[in-house]
């Protein structure tokens, strides 16, 4: 079973994400900010992660995950309110894989993320 976490300061969103990502088959968590999610990755590295582009501390949360022992084999996707290149390129630079457009839904996630929670 693959591991996500999901990196967000909003409690709905992340309620909402672990239920649609525990029916996909993930083992998941979460966390509230960049610090919570970094200490969290230090004790077991995720792979997947979903991180808010809103939180204060996402490129930080990013470069720090990236700097990790296996930091760089975490499939990280960087959730962005629209596609504004600035903030797009700014996570790229700081390793994010892919992104994710907020606010996201059952299908988005789905298509996703469903081939990849059992995936070897």
């Amino acid at each position: 079973m693959k591991r996500l976490m999901i990196a967000d300061g909003s409690d709905v969103v992340r309620k909402v994400a672990r239920k649609i990502l525990a029916e996909l088959g993930f083992k998941l968590s979460d966390a509230s900010t960049g610090r919570e999610a970094l200490a969290l990755c230090e004790r077991e590295l995720p792979d997947f992660m979903i991180v808010d582009a809103a939180m204060d501390d996402a490129l930080d949360l990013i470069t720090n995950v990236r700097a990790l022992p296996n930091g760089k084999d975490v499939r990280i996707y960087y959730c962005v309110i629209e596609a504004e290149l600035k903030v797009m390129m700014a996570g790229k630079r700081a390793g994010a894989n892919d992104f994710l457009l907020k606010p996201f839904d059952r299908q988005i996630l789905t298509a996703t993320f469903g081939d990849k929670a059992m995936a070897a």
